[in-house]
């Protein structure tokens, strides 16, 4: 399927997108809006300048959370709410400088945001896609020279590329534990390094 019938069968849908005011959320929240999707975004504010996500302008379908994923209970009240078709999330504390500086963060955010949004479906039960974005970070690096397949070994030996491995782990074992046979579908997509 072409890239644009794909685009075309999120039009009218409800997606809820966490992260939406980082880079790459921005993105695809732009996107999706513009194909006539039912965008809701979670996110905190955007913290670079100057911010992609404050210079783009999106339909007034668009709404706009500004939340923090280890919030569960305000978390749980927005999936709620929008009822999606879809869920990307996207939200993550996505530095591995960062992570070195402030570590507990880093695993609160990557690790514990995503265990909240596993457990809020779990507990709402909802007819819903799922991808769970995390990052090429996740596999055990030998330093080999030879690119990763998906079978190969997770790992990390920074915090972030721990924390997003350990989040890899985590949403296998609730998808066979809680969701194999359920209406909730999960995929995880590991994205690589953006330079925007």
């Amino acid at each position: 399927m072409e890239l644009k019938e794909t685009l075309k069968s999120y039009k009218g849908k409800k997606i809820l997108i966490t992260g939406h005011t980082g880079f790459k959320g921005s993105w695809l929240t732009y996107i999706l809006d513009s194909i006539g999707a039912e965008i809701t975004g979670y996110s905190l504010e955007s913290n670079t300048e100057p911010s992609l996500f404050k210079s783009l302008s999106f339909s007034k379908n668009f709404n706009s959370i500004i939340g923090d994923i280890r919030d569960k209970e305000k978390f749980k009240k927005s999936v709620y709410s929008s009822n999606p078709d879809f869920i990307f999330h996207m939200a993550a504390q996505p530095l591995v400088i960062q992570s070195y500086h402030n570590p507990k963060d880093t695993f609160e955010i990557n690790f514990t945001g995503t265990l909240n949004l596993l457990e809020i479906l779990r507990e709402l039960n909802l007819s819903v896609q799922v991808v769970f974005v995390t990052t090429d970070k996740v596999y055990d690096n030998l330093e080999l020279g030879v690119p990763f397949n998906e079978i190969d070994k997770l790992g990390g030996k920074d915090p972030y590329s721990a924390s997003k491995a350990a989040s890899e782990i985590l949403i296998s074992a609730y998808n066979q534990s809680f969701f194999k046979d359920s209406n909730i579908n999960i995929a995880t997509a590991r994205a690589g390094n953006v330079i925007g």
